[in-house]
């Protein structure tokens, strides 16, 4: 069995809320954010969305709006 993050079961304190707000903003990977911020990507995922932070790329181009 792999070994948990530093983080597991651990509370997420206001400076991890924030760090994880920024890193979402920057378009940074939820695998990333999780190896980051020592927890796992699934509680990140989780976090994210109780805090009500998309994890989605905003520098994607909607579907259909491709160049031909």
């Amino acid at each position: 069995m792999a070994t948990p993050p530093k983080q597991h079961g651990a509370s997420w304190t206001p400076a991890q809320d924030r760090e994880l707000q920024r890193l979402a903003d920057q378009n940074t990977p939820t695998r990333v954010i999780g190896l980051k911020m020592g927890r796992t990507e699934n509680a990140v995922r989780s976090h994210a969305s109780d805090l009500g932070v998309s994890l989605k790329p905003t520098n994607q181009s909607p579907y259909g709006t491709r160049k031909r």
